[in-house]
């Protein structure tokens, strides 16, 4: 179910939360409470993908425990480790990648490729590499052993299981020994209840709206039709503003139904649209897959400390990979080579000392972010490419576009948009930092959750975008 639902909004989340406070006194009973809400919440997206998960955890967890426990030998240490990573990675690579590489490898050799059909699970990138983040902190001596039921909630917490936060294991699991009604419960309440709102406002009337506008405009061109310089420049501008608020929302939901269990996931959004340069804007884009990828890949492959060569592959090879993350296609993949070689020209023009200055190094900034994320929105390479023709003002497509997709109404909601993400109080700055307990506020608050809560009525709520990862 979507957070932004009536079924999760007006049921699920109440009884999980109920449970949990009510099971406050008894750590063991409230962590068995919130494994089983949160497998509900899974299995309710399909049941099938259940034991995947189930077996992923218990995987993971039997096998740190056999060869890091109390009784566990060295050998075993010293290959628990690589073979865990090794089989999380195959799973994931079976589930997500095989028809996309069967498919390459049938394209290279000129023969056909049926699609095998193969289901992938919801957020099987996210819970994989949360994993591995803890198997390889155990290798290093970093971790302990946990019981199983804390390393299970670890896994399957419902706030950040489909999408994120990626969560290290020492930033979520001592958190569960916490007292659920300690001093400040009606605080923690208050803030999570509005970070909530915040997202799914963000999500229903700004990155819905986006996704409306966008959609044609990307169907027109992925069916081989011509389009203008301006509807171009709109679909990709809408299409930049849909992500970044549909991720945006998503972040805010998380972060905030986990504040009213009174637990703190890590930031993983702060503002990428006020980035001055490409590293910049990953500091602050999805911040703990970006933290996942620099601290277990990118210093791997040798980081910045082998030279400017080897700084510059490391790069490049750790965002192809982060590309390939986002989605079994060559478009993404492309996109994240583009973003990889970004970085490495942003990183070496740090080195020279050379000032553009901040206005001009923010709008190059923005327009390769936007440029390339019309290749992560086209489900095609030929659709990306007849984009950026139209973006460049030249001819392409098989003729005139029998519509003209942009208007004033969308022009304005582009623009609000626009000006909201680079220049607006981030959500956890306004609900950590600003937020006060004012009557008024609170009324228009509550009007404002009655009347998303019948918006969302009406069937027409969309999936996060990053769902599909």
């Amino acid at each position: 179910m979507l957070f932004h639902s009536q079924e999760f909004l007006l049921l699920f989340l109440p009884v999980a939360l109920i449970g949990w406070y009510a099971a406050a006194g008894r750590k063991e009973l409230r962590v068995a409470w919130m494994i089983v809400a949160s497998l509900a919440f899974y299995a309710y997206w399909d049941l099938r993908l259940l034991p995947l998960l189930g077996l992923s955890i218990l995987g993971n967890w039997g096998l740190a425990a056999l060869a890091y426990g109390g009784d566990g030998r060295a050998w075993m240490q010293r290959v628990a480790a690589p073979l865990g990573i090794t089989l999380n990675l195959f799973v994931l690579g079976v589930f997500k990648y095989a028809d996309f590489m069967a498919d390459s490898i049938a394209w290279l050799i000129a023969q056909p490729h049926e699609p095998w059909g193969i289901v992938l699970p919801l957020g099987i990138s996210f819970f994989t590499f949360q994993q591995i983040s803890y198997l390889a902190d155990l290798r290093k001596g970093k971790a302990p052993v946990y019981g199983l039921a804390d390393y299970a909630l670890y896994v399957s917490f419902f706030p950040q299981l489909i999408a994120g936060p990626i969560v290290r294991h020492d930033e979520l699991i001592h958190q569960f020994d916490a007292y659920p009604n300690r001093d400040g419960l009606s605080e923690r309440l208050m803030r999570g209840a509005a970070l909530l709102l915040i997202g799914v406002s963000k999500k229903v009337l700004l990155a819905d709206v986006f996704a409306a506008q966008a959609d044609p405009i990307f169907a027109h061109v992925e069916a081989g039709n011509a389009i203008g310089f301006v509807d171009a420049w709109a679909g990709a501008g809408a299409f930049g503003l849909q992500i970044y608020f549909d991720f945006s929302a998503y972040s805010d939901m998380a972060i905030g139904l986990a504040m009213m269990a009174g637990i703190r996931l890590p930031e993983n959004f702060n503002a990428p649209y006020r980035a001055v340069s490409l590293v910049d804007f990953w500091r602050r884009w999805h911040m703990t897959l970006s933290r996942f990828l620099r601290d277990y890949l990118y210093f791997s492959l040798g980081g910045n400390r082998a030279g400017r060569v080897r700084q510059a592959l490391a790069l490049t090879a750790t965002m192809l990979l982060g590309g390939l993350w986002h989605g079994a296609a060559w478009t993404f993949v492309i996109w994240g080579g583009l973003h990889g070689i970004g970085l490495v020209v942003s990183h070496f023009w740090g080195k020279t000392g050379i000032s553009i200055g901040r206005p001009l190094s923010w709008a190059a900034t923005m327009l390769f972010v936007f440029w390339t994320w019309v290749m992560f929105r086209a489900e095609s390479m030929s659709g990306a490419m007849a984009l950026w023709t139209a973006m460049l003002g030249l001819p392409g497509g098989d003729g005139a576009a029998p519509i003209n997709f942009a208007d004033l109404s969308g022009a304005g909601w582009l623009l609000a948009g626009a000006v909201i993400a680079a220049l607006g109080p981030t959500s956890q700055s306004a609900v950590f930092t600003y937020l006060r307990p004012v009557r008024g506020l609170a009324t228009a608050a509550a009007l404002l959750a009655v009347f998303l809560v019948f918006r969302l009525g009406g069937g027409t709520n969309q999936e996060f975008i990053y769902f599909q990862f």
